[in-house]
């Protein structure tokens, strides 16, 4: 039993462990720069949001509503995903940005790290106003009250990077088990969060179901002289 427990461990995590453990012995902290910056900006925003005079500031530049004008939301997106909600723990927020961020931009790169994390996020946002169109009678509309909710914090762009993750790595079970728990989620807690989790994964899944069409086309494709493939390396 414990020897097909550790079969299919190396088989699930042994890339992406090997990955990750080499690059921070050989690099430490500064393998994930830009992780640390988006934890700092994280715990910074939490500061100044819960000061007197900080809360209207940082609602202003990375509050997003679905009752918003839609260039304004799309405006504050970018921000919004550091602004840690009001009435989550802050530590939770950068746990998971250390953690999956760091894990994607030792593995993907810092630039293709944040284009997926803004993507997922942008879903996310997106999304919010469909559902209430829809309305709540519908199995992906949400009550118009939730126009009206404040829309902020990583966890949309972490349940992306960790599907994204798991795709480029072939870490298919792993990367199941985050789908399924979202799905767990929005049928144990219907709300808007939930519902903008799964939108997250539909777009990163969609990103993936592109770029895996156009490797796929690339195989029948002879490299150019020099080059071993005509796939670009995965970190940026």
């Amino acid at each position: 039993m414990s020897g097909s427990v550790t079969r299919f461990a190396r088989r699930e995590w042994g890339p992406l462990f090997g990955t990750v453990r080499a690059e921070l012995v050989a690099r430490r902290w500064q393998a994930i720069p830009m992780t640390l910056a988006a934890v700092c900006l994280t715990a910074l925003f939490q500061l100044v949001q819960n000061q007197d005079w900080g809360y209207q500031p940082v609602q202003d530049i990375g509050s997003v509503r679905a009752e918003d004008p839609l260039w304004l939301a799309l405006l504050r997106t970018p921000l919004s995903l550091f602004v840690p909600a009001l009435d989550l723990p802050v530590w939770g927020a950068l746990a998971q940005v250390l953690l999956v961020f760091g894990i994607a931009e030792i593995c993907l790169g810092r630039w293709r790290t944040l284009g997926v994390a803004f993507l997922a996020t942008l879903c996310g946002t997106l999304y919010a106003r469909v559902g209430i169109a829809l309305g709540p009678g519908t199995p992906f509309g949400l009550p118009s009250s939730d126009a009206q909710v404040v829309d902020t914090g990583p966890s949309a762009a972490v349940v992306g990077l960790a599907v994204y993750v798991c795709w480029r790595y072939r870490a298919w079970w792993t990367g199941g088990a985050v789908v399924v728990a979202m799905i767990v989620e929005v049928i144990v807690k219907p709300n808007l969060a939930g519902k903008e989790h799964l939108a997250a994964i539909g777009g990163v899944l969609v990103l993936i179901g592109v770029q895996a069409w156009r490797e796929r086309r690339q195989e029948g494709v002879e490299p150019r002289p020099g080059t071993r493939s005509w796939k670009p390396p995965i970190r940026s």
